[in-house]
């Protein structure tokens, strides 16, 4: 039988794509799929001489020295418990397994639990990048154990994306906290590509753009300061033609946005930990609102749309929108790596902001020229409290922040639904101590429910007789 280096198991589209990177870089893989039909067709379509089928669990484990090294790319959910209960008796001792999905953290956390007591280590291993990135160069989130990661980072680190010739991969943190960084990652990316639309419709409805004026928009957007995948892969998209009329392809395509769930976590994790991700939300709700098909086109016959009022010059409203769509990124960002904060704390991981916001330079989905101001922000103050109180982004939203309240204006007196910018501009009116008429409400509180305040005057807490009784 021949000896292996790494066993995939999974061999559908993430799966194989990972094997094949690995055995381009020299280790033999062994690959294994539930459908033996599948296994087959990888090695029809891809032979290779570093990988090798297997067909059963058992041989697959029997193939490598100890510590064995595998990692599951099934669906996230019962799968992954399912592959393990099967994989389980053919383990011993300091063996390792990953699991390479989109598992929810708290599952990741429970698998880690039981196997630790079985001296089995496992790696929840957030991989970001698609396809493309699996195949050639994905960013990856290890969470586990850390003397074990010594096992699995030379695999790891070599098949990563690299970012100025550094890897974008690192050991995250124990237990769950590779998937939860992956998590808190698609959810930045739920915002990102929000607010991408949200320029998009702005440009195409107020600035009256075409489809070849936004390709070269964005296109030249992605040499600047907003350079990054979705830019890049937005200025193509427009460009893209259709397969059955004349035009472009994205005017064809259904108004309704899909989600696989990762976003939703993120944004249930945020109240859990009583931090404000609010763009992130109103990304998720967008796309709620997208799959509404019937009701919104019943809905546009009944309520009036406000009188258009356009941009009087382009040139002036692209920079706009440029410069607000920069500005309510960086708060995107801020958010989710507040978020990333507080679960450190709460969760005893000891989390590497900078490093993180290494890892995600290349490879993944939310790669931007600005998460290297990012990771210098984290290095000049790891404590640093929120991104947006960093030097050079202050900076940035204080430029900034005018244009994106200009667009915002526009949007909404022209009837365009720009939810994520309208969460951006309360944010940073919110964090700069603007009046939030939390007085009020803590009056109101105290009224019906004897629930006392704080006084701006003196020290204590107080309770106010309000003079009358209320339900």
């Amino acid at each position: 039988m021949q000896k292996i280096d790494f066993g995939v198991i999974g061999l559908a589209v993430m799966g194989r794509s990972l094997a094949l990177n690995m055995a381009d870089h020299g280790y033999k893989i062994g690959g294994y799929n539930r459908n033996s039909e599948v296994t087959d067709e990888l090695m029809k379509e891809h032979p290779h001489d570093m990988l090798v089928p297997f067909y059963s669990l058992q041989e697959l484990a029997a193939a490598q020295e100890r510590p064995r090294r595998f990692i599951i790319m099934v669906k996230a959910g019962n799968a992954v418990d399912m592959v393990m209960e099967q994989l389980l008796p053919f383990l011993a001792e300091g063996d390792i397994i990953l699991d390479g999905g989109n598992s929810f953290f708290e599952d990741t956390k429970r698998r880690e639990r039981a196997l630790k007591a079985r001296g089995i280590c496992y790696f929840g291993t957030g991989i970001s990048g698609g396809e493309k990135g699996a195949r050639f160069g994905p960013a990856i989130m290890p969470g586990g154990d850390r003397d074990a990661y010594a096992h699995i980072a030379p695999v790891l680190e070599a098949v990563a994306a690299k970012a100025e010739g550094v890897p974008c991969c690192a050991y995250i943190g124990p237990e769950g906290s590779g998937h939860y960084v992956k998590m808190v990652h698609n959810g930045i990316e739920y915002a990102d590509m929000q607010l991408i639309a949200e320029a998009y419709l702005l440009l195409k409805y107020v600035g009256g753009f075409t489809n070849g004026e936004l390709a070269e928009t964005f296109a030249e957007w992605n040499k600047g300061e907003l350079k990054s995948y979705l830019i890049e892969i937005t200025a193509d998209i427009f460009r893209e033609a259709d397969d059955f009329h004349e035009g472009e392809l994205v005017d064809y395509i259904l108004d309704s946005a899909g989600q696989k769930g990762t976003g939703r976590w993120t944004s249930l994790e945020s109240l859990k930990q009583g931090v404000n991700v609010s763009m992130i939300t109103a990304a998720c709700n967008a796309r709620i609102m997208s799959n509404r098909i019937g009701q919104r086109r019943e809905a546009q016959g009944l309520f009036r749309q406000p009188e258009a009022k356009c941009a009087d010059d382009k040139d002036i409203f692209r920079k706009r929108v440029r410069e607000g769509l920069y500005t309510a990124k960086i708060v995107a960002y801020a958010q989710g790596f507040e978020l990333l904060a507080h679960a450190s704390k709460e969760y005893g991981w000891d989390l590497n902001y900078g490093k993180i916001a290494s890892v995600f330079r290349g490879g993944c989905i939310i790669q931007a020229r600005f998460l290297n101001d990012i990771t210098k922000a984290f290095e000049n103050n790891s404590q640093l409290a929120n991104l947006m109180m960093d030097s050079f982004f202050v900076d940035g939203l204080n430029k900034g922040q005018e244009n994106l309240r200009n667009i915002l204006c526009l949007g909404l007196q022209n009837g365009i639904p720009v939810p994520a910018m309208s969460q951006a501009v309360a944010y940073i009116d919110a964090f700069r101590g603007a009046p939030s008429g939390a007085n009020l409400i803590q009056a109101q509180r105290d009224c019906f429910g004897a629930h006392t305040y704080q006084r701006i005057d003196r020290e204590g807490v107080f309770h106010h007789d309000w003079g009358q009784d209320h339900e």
